[in-house]
């Protein structure tokens, strides 16, 4: 009869402490619906309200930790969604009206189901790709010709540039920082230089372009600014790359090492699958401009040429490989033979498979917090705050510095759900801080963590960080250089 007593009260106790939490949690809500206009809660003073936020920062937190822990980004942010949604929905339902966060989270699922289905179509190809064996035959021709050290640093950096409008930058940056290892073999220096070289001009060359970074994706599909418009960033990102590359140029020694021989055979149908990426993106910027549909639509329908493609590919593999095989003999090719024997048929959901995955669902979590957040109202302050007491230029150009500490997708969406009242000069401006200002730290973007994985003990935070003040001075220079050329679009 005691024990039970003592579990009684102990079921007691524990009622009365979750009582006073939820009391805690969820008293101002009354004060809340007062405030809010119509059928929208203003949460921003509320329990429910501080506890979002706390979440949001405890899961944000977990994930700058990722290279520490080894816990993958996506896990803290997905948790975080849930539990902000859940109270959302808990205290909508108090209100009796359900059917209000049930409509806002849909719209912020619609918007994350359009950016997903986008990049994975992208990541699919670049996948198909690499598979086919394109990356390695580039790496193969770069690491075969006996450039010297400068020149390498230059030919790695303009072609990341280059590669990382229609490739993402993070594919880019691994596929050079590799060339350059190669290359360099035992100078750290020279693979230090070109590693931060490179994580500059892969997040400067993605700043142009709508394909070139998930900012710009997500600018472009909410029809803020046109595809077109895009490449009046052209010039301000060639030198937010050139400034700090000529600098750091003039540190790297002109030797030339031995060249490096290496064959590499692309597999059939490697440059057909490149021509229909090309396709693809046209039939995105034509859905979107000519239609006015979403862009994800001629994305999916280039998921379906690709698919065809591979299917084509898979009834002639028996006969294109004996055909190969039969040349490879009559030349007398080992080495080809060799290659012959281990190729499969190419399969697409494979490279579906492949897509990065633990980014895609980072990108949700972050979607569905920072929608949560805003539904809340914390956005309308920040807007408030930000784009009311401030000029948008310096508001723009923090928006830039913020992204080199915390993750740009994030920040890049808060802006635009806050969808500040701008010219297309500011909105081209915070496009391009948000792309670009992550290369201030190397923590600040996708290729400068990964190059951080790849050339371990190389290129690291510290590396990083000794050139920041040169990188921080091509910030500035592309800066004013679009508010000069582009100044007619501030208006």
């Amino acid at each position: 009869m005691r024990t039970k007593h003592w579990i009684g009260g102990v079921h007691r106790k524990a009622g009365l402490v979750i009582s006073f939490m939820m009391a805690v949690l969820f008293a101002p809500l009354a004060r809340a619906s007062e405030t809010g206009g119509g059928d929208w809660l203003n949460l921003t003073h509320s329990g429910v309200g501080y506890a979002a936020i706390l979440i949001f920062v405890l899961a944000y937190t977990l994930v700058m930790l990722e290279e520490k822990l080894h816990l993958r980004k996506s896990k803290p942010v997905l948790v975080a969604a849930g539990i902000i949604w859940s109270m959302l929905g808990y205290v909508y339902s108090q209100h009796g009206m359900p059917q209000v966060a049930e409509v806002a989270f849909k719209h912020n699922l619609l918007e994350y189901a359009e950016l997903m289905l986008f990049l994975l179509v992208a990541m699919t190809y670049i996948n198909a790709m690499e598979e086919r064996g394109l990356f390695d035959a580039l790496r193969a021709w770069m690491v075969s010709r006996g450039f010297s050290l400068r020149q390498v640093f230059w030919l790695s950096g303009v072609l990341a540039f280059f590669i990382s409008p229609v490739a993402d930058n993070l594919t880019t940056a691994l596929l050079m920082c590799a060339v350059v290892m190669k290359v360099g073999g035992d100078n750290r220096r020279f693979i230090g230089l070109a590693s931060i070289n490179i994580v500059v001009a892969a997040n400067a060359g993605g700043a142009f372009s709508p394909f070139g970074d998930i900012t710009t994706l997500m600018v472009w599909q909410k029809g803020i600014v046109s595809f077109a418009d895009f490449f009046a960033l052209f010039i301000p990102s060639v030198v937010n790359f050139m400034v700090p590359a000529v600098v750091m140029s003039l540190f790297v020694g002109n030797a030339r090492p031995d060249a490096v021989q290496e064959k590499v055979y692309m597999r059939r149908g490697a440059r057909r699958i490149v021509a229909l990426f090309l396709l693809t993106i046209a039939s995105a910027v034509m859905a979107h401009s000519l239609l006015g549909m979403p862009p994800v639509l001629g994305m999916m329908t280039g998921l379906g040429f690709l698919q065809f493609f591979g299917f084509f590919l898979r009834k002639t593999f028996n006969h294109s490989v004996a055909k190969a095989i039969a040349k490879a003999e009559a030349e007398q090719n080992r080495e080809r033979l060799t290659y012959l024997g281990n190729v499969v048929p190419f399969d697409v959901f494979s490279r579906v498979a492949r897509a990065e995955w633990d980014t895609l669902l980072f990108f949700y979590g972050v979607v569905l917090c920072v929608g949560g957040l805003g539904f809340m109202g914390y956005l309308s302050l920040v807007s408030e705050a930000m784009y009311s007491h401030w000029d948008p230029t310096y508001a723009n150009i923090t928006v830039g510095l913020l992204s080199a500490v915390v993750d740009n997708i994030p920040v890049m969406f808060a802006v635009l759900t806050m969808n500040p009242d701008m010219a297309l000069g500011q909105w081209l401006l915070v496009t391009l801080t948000a792309g670009v200002g992550g290369s201030l730290l190397s923590i600040g973007s996708a290729a400068g963590v990964a190059l951080m994985g790849q050339a371990r003990g190389i290129y690291t935070f510290g590396t990083h960080l000794k050139w920041t003040p040169v990188i921080a001075l091509g910030y500035v220079a592309s800066i004013l250089v679009h508010m000069w050329l582009n100044a007619a679009t501030f208006h």
